[in-house]
């Protein structure tokens, strides 16, 4: 089975102290208020669930790729480590947006991260680039909401033009491509960031 985030739970007072040591009294003051944001969305409409995880981070963080942040040319950071250094990339937000949800009791077969081809003319040659966005999905058929960090604001995918989904996972499994149903192979073996970054978070209190 996929290493699951399915049940999340934290120790804030485990990351509270690794914040602290770590990054300083800044990241911690901002560990409490990631506290304090999930415990006012339990309980609310997985509408204004969206809204608030999806604003507590574009509004925090800012994008800068993984080898300025890092030295590294793909690092996925957990949501400890986004906090603490106050930046990160497309992967990194919508996998602390996905936690947060999930940690406000949102069912995870309702969320996705997504690796997509954001279309940009002015990138490269081929005018896309390879983004990672967070889909939301009201039901199993539904057509996704997007929770991106370039766009503020939350929009359905078929306003979302400029990009092109490859492939979706979650705890449960891994979709390709706009598929419905997800795919028959093992996802261990194209996500061996996911174990990484899941194996790191365990030791930084969330479970």
């Amino acid at each position: 089975m996929f290493t699951s985030l399915t049940a999340a739970q934290v120790d804030f007072s485990r990351m509270q102290a690794l914040a602290l040591s770590r990054y300083g009294q800044e990241t911690a003051a901002t560990v409490d208020r990631w506290q304090a944001e999930i415990a006012a969305m339990q309980g609310l409409p997985d509408a204004a669930k969206l809204e608030r995880a999806n604003r507590f981070f574009n509004s925090r963080i800012r994008w800068l790729d993984d080898a300025t942040i890092w030295q590294q040319a793909d690092y996925w950071a957990t949501p400890l480590e986004l906090m603490g250094m106050g930046m990160g990339d497309c992967e990194d937000f919508a996998i602390a947006k996905y936690t947060t949800l999930l940690l406000a009791g949102m069912d995870v077969a309702k969320l996705r991260i997504t690796y997509v081809r954001l279309r940009n003319a002015n990138i490269n040659a081929d005018g896309s680039q390879a983004h990672m966005v967070l889909a939301y999905y009201a039901e199993p058929r539904s057509e996704p909401l997007i929770l991106d960090n370039i766009i503020a604001d939350i929009h359905s995918a078929s306003t979302r033009s400029d990009l092109t989904p490859v492939y979706g996972f979650n705890s449960q499994g891994i979709w390709v491509g706009g598929a419905r149903n997800p795919a028959s192979t093992q996802p261990e073996a194209r996500l061996s960031r996911w174990r990484d970054l899941l194996r790191r978070a365990a030791e930084e209190g969330l479970e």
